[in-house]
């Protein structure tokens, strides 16, 4: 089922860094789309459940550098 979570992200210090963690979401499988706002230090994912979990989601984005809270 498609799903849409958001995730507020901190260490994030320019919009270069937003930019890597759309990237980084964005080839996961089962990612559809990624938006992530350095000014807001949040993203959004809209996502298929089926492939891939919340958890799982969240490691990509740590496996960046930054830390994740919901």
């Amino acid at each position: 089922m498609i799903q849409i979570h958001k995730f507020k992200i901190n260490g994030m210090h320019c919009t270069s860094c937003a930019m890597n963690i759309d990237g980084e979401l964005e080839d996961s499988d089962g990612v559809l789309e990624a938006s992530t706002h350095y000014a807001r230090q949040e993203t959004e994912i809209k996502f298929d459940d089926a492939k891939i979990s919340l958890p799982e989601l969240k490691r990509v984005i740590e496996k960046t550098g930054y830390t994740v809270s919901d």
